[in-house]
């Protein structure tokens, strides 16, 4: 109680827009074996305009199936141009946190800008690695993985990093969309197969209205019940190399 007591009065007093890393780095990404499919490149800050993402009610179906609310840290990894950030922000108030990360330096000073034009107090710009948020250990009741898990270089590390950020019972929710990596998604099947080989649980697979692709949400594994990072074995999917 203690421990998390000062972990909250700690994000409480950040500056908005830190875009420095919150926490010393986590295993190395020479730990962990290479994805065996392709890795998306990084092309844009968005995925989707804001119109059609709000039309679809994009974050409220996330939030909803996540059960995201009032005085939750909510950790937008690979935050972009902040669509989730901004939307989460009221959604968990005053006595919550948002950490929104990402690894762009573009990207990390347009959102910056963006959180400060907002005012949003309750909002920290975090400097990440690809293959680590670099957020506090066991901070996060949720994370979310917005249109971006197709281009982490390094997903066992990154998963197996977060994994110790993440509370108790906390939730990874993933949205993205069931097409080859190259083409900017993930079929569920190779999804679930990288989870499941850091020791990640699925709770469930929910297609999003609108045509915003899919939800999967998982429970991280406790830091002492992650897998030793040289055990891991890479996917194999076939059909993804196929299409």
């Amino acid at each position: 109680m203690i421990r998390s007591t000062v972990l909250a009065l700690l994000l409480m007093t950040l500056p908005a827009a830190a875009a420095e890393p919150l926490a010393p780095p986590g295993a190395d990404a020479k730990q962990f074996p290479k994805p065996d499919r392709p890795v998306a490149e990084i092309v844009a800050a968005q995925w989707a305009s804001e119109k059609e993402r709000d039309r679809a009610d994009e974050v409220g179906q996330v939030a909803r199936l996540m059960r995201i609310g009032p005085g939750q840290t909510v950790g937008d990894i690979g935050a972009g141009n902040g669509y989730y950030v901004m939307r989460l922000s009221p959604g968990v108030g005053p006595q919550g946190r948002i950490l929104a990360q990402d690894i762009t330096p573009d990207y990390l000073a347009d959102l910056e800008k963006r959180v400060a034009e907002k005012g949003l107090a309750n909002v920290t710009v975090v400097r990440g690695e690809s293959h680590d948020p670099r957020l506090p250990p066991g901070s996060l009741d949720a994370a979310v993985l917005v249109h971006m898990y197709h281009e982490i270089d390094q997903p066992f590390g990154l998963l197996w990093n977060l994994a110790a950020m993440m509370k108790p019972g906390g939730k990874v929710g993933i949205v993205d969309t069931d097409a080859i990596p190259s083409r900017h998604g993930t079929p569920p099947k190779l999804l679930r197969c990288e989870l499941s080989a850091v020791g990640y649980r699925e709770l469930s697979m929910t297609t999003l209205k609108g045509g915003v692709g899919y939800l999967a949400v998982f429970e991280a594994p406790a830091p002492d019940k992650r897998p030793d990072p040289a055990g891991i074995r890479p996917c194999r999917d076939e059909e993804t190399r196929k299409r």
